[in-house]
């Protein structure tokens, strides 16, 4: 598909520094998801969390949270990781 359309600068400007703001942004939270396992990971050696991440499994529709060895992993249902 081709064609053109018209738009202020200003609306030009904002949309170019949406995507950059995105970035920011998605960096932001998988940087997050990665302390959160970290932090899990934490507290897998310090008490027995199985009970509570199983009933997280159960009622989380988006995610699930493996434990391997030690190490939390987040996992989203629909097949990505983070």
């Amino acid at each position: 598909m081709t064609g053109s359309v018209t738009i202020s600068i200003e609306d030009f400007d904002n949309l170019r520094d949406a995507q950059s703001k995105a970035d920011t942004q998605s960096s932001g939270l998988s940087r997050a998801a990665k302390e959160l396992e970290v932090f899990l990971s934490f507290l897998c050696t310090r008490e027995s969390i199985q009970v509570y991440v199983e009933e997280f499994n159960r009622q989380s529709q988006t995610s699930r949270i493996n434990i391997a060895e030690g190490r939390a992993k987040i996992v989203f249902k629909d097949g990505t990781e983070d």
